[in-house]
């Protein structure tokens, strides 16, 4: 077992880890244009954190967190999402004190107990961002802006914005009424899971998967027929926005979001076949959940790096993600290793990608190494070009030879 991971874990490397890294760049580069700062949470917080932030009453909490107790006997959890760690670093930090909004992103892994499957694992990582201190709906098309954007750059297709309204506290006092006395009316037939839920918390019944519970809740009230009128003038703000920025979406009253701390908007991007690329929306009282003392509008999302690239992969888009071997640098006798390793590393120190010899290869081995590499370009260094100051530089696609001098490589590349 110990040459084999944890189930529901995985190793990145080679093209996978390639394809991983060019997507961080993709949205690191992204957040710098919207001018969002990154930041680095630890992998595990104090369990009340997500008690308190996530919710209680979460499937989350409930069931999916590794929990433990470390030597000072204090319950530690691994973060099971990013946006509650963001905020107790935004309240520890006093960085309610500074110009408001602040705009965080971060690439963070995750941990949820749950049954592994395709494009969800135990240990996963997330792209994540959160919009602290503006009440505006515009905050929300900040960040629909930005996947959008994410998701065009990155070639997928099949991505559709999903929006909903779940209003505010108030909003949700009448509506739970309403739910729950729905869901009494059907209580034999719902799962004892969501017969637990709606007592405790009857929105969450709304998320369940279980396909009997999936279709009492077909006819269910809607939370966006409850909204009160600052809720309601919220959400037709958003909207028209959206419109005017030609940003397609549809109105889906199913989408509550997992999570207890959202207010107001729920957004996804899901594909045709109902799954989900991408989750956020509006917490106006998380602040205040987590810290008891100050009230910040906030919204945020996060976004599944498996899950992108299972979705890149279904769609067949190939990433540009690796550069291609700028040199081959072949290497004939021992006297040539240094000044070919010198070559090497002054090109590299100028950008370009190159390689070389380290297993004393014959020159028809190195030969078919570099084929192997796909290099661009190969030359060898050996005796005579040592004392001659030249070499000859190959174009391995033309097959055409150039005689160069070995201290302008970089001139012919």
């Amino acid at each position: 077992m110990i040459t084999q991971a944890p189930r529901g874990t995985k190793d990145w490397f080679g093209k996978e880890m390639d394809q991983r890294t060019y997507l961080e760049h993709i949205f690191k580069d992204l957040c710098a244009s919207f001018n969002i700062h990154e930041i680095i949470t630890p992998v595990f917080e104090h369990t009340e954190l997500f008690q308190r932030g996530v919710g209680e009453t979460t499937d989350v909490v409930q069931k999916e967190m590794y929990t433990f107790q470390d030597k000072g006997n204090r319950s530690i959890s691994l973060k099971p999402e990013g946006t509650a760690g963001a905020i107790r670093a935004y309240l520890e930090h006093g960085m309610q004190n500074d110009p408001q909004p602040i705009k965080m992103f971060y690439i963070t892994p995750a941990f949820r107990y749950e049954k592994p499957q395709s494009g969800r694992l135990r240990q996963h990582h997330q792209f994540g961002v959160e919009f602290v201190g503006a009440e505006s709906p515009l905050a929300e098309v900040e960040l629909i802006t930005l996947v959008s954007a994410f998701i065009k750059k990155i070639g997928l297709k099949d991505a559709k914005l999903h929006i909903n309204s779940i209003g505010c506290s108030k909003c949700r006092e009448k509506y739970n009424q309403a739910l729950l006395a729905y869901l009494k009316e059907h209580e034999d037939h719902l799962c004892p899971t969501c017969r637990e839920r709606m007592v405790k918390n009857p929105l969450r019944v709304i998320d369940c998967k279980v396909p009997d519970c999936k279709e009492i809740v077909k006819d269910a009230p809607r939370t966006i027929d409850f909204l009160d009128d600052e809720c309601r003038e919220h959400f037709e703000t958003l909207k028209n926005m959206l419109e005017s920025l030609n940003i397609p979406y549809e109105v889906d009253t199913e989408i509550v979001r997992g999570l207890d701390y959202y207010t107001k908007t729920v957004f996804e991007f899901v594909n045709e076949d109902g799954f989900t690329l991408c989750g956020g929306g509006r917490y106006d009282n998380l602040v205040h959940e987590i810290d008891g003392k100050v009230s910040m509008p906030s919204v945020g999302f996060g976004m599944g790096v498996e899950r992108i690239l299972y979705f890149l992969e279904e769609e067949g888009v190939e990433l540009p993600c690796s550069r291609d071997l700028d040199l081959y640098v072949g290497i004939l006798g021992e006297e040539a290793k240094a000044k070919a390793y010198e070559i090497v590393t002054n090109l590299r120190m100028d950008g370009f990608v190159v390689e070389t010899d380290y297993l004393g290869r014959s020159v028809k081995a190195q030969m078919k190494y570099a084929n192997k590499l796909h290099a661009k370009n190969t030359i060898i260094i050996g005796e005579d070009e040592l004392k001659s100051r030249q070499g000859h530089l190959k174009n391995m696609e033309t097959g055409e030879n150039t005689e160069v001098s070995l201290d302008h490589i970089k001139d012919y590349l």
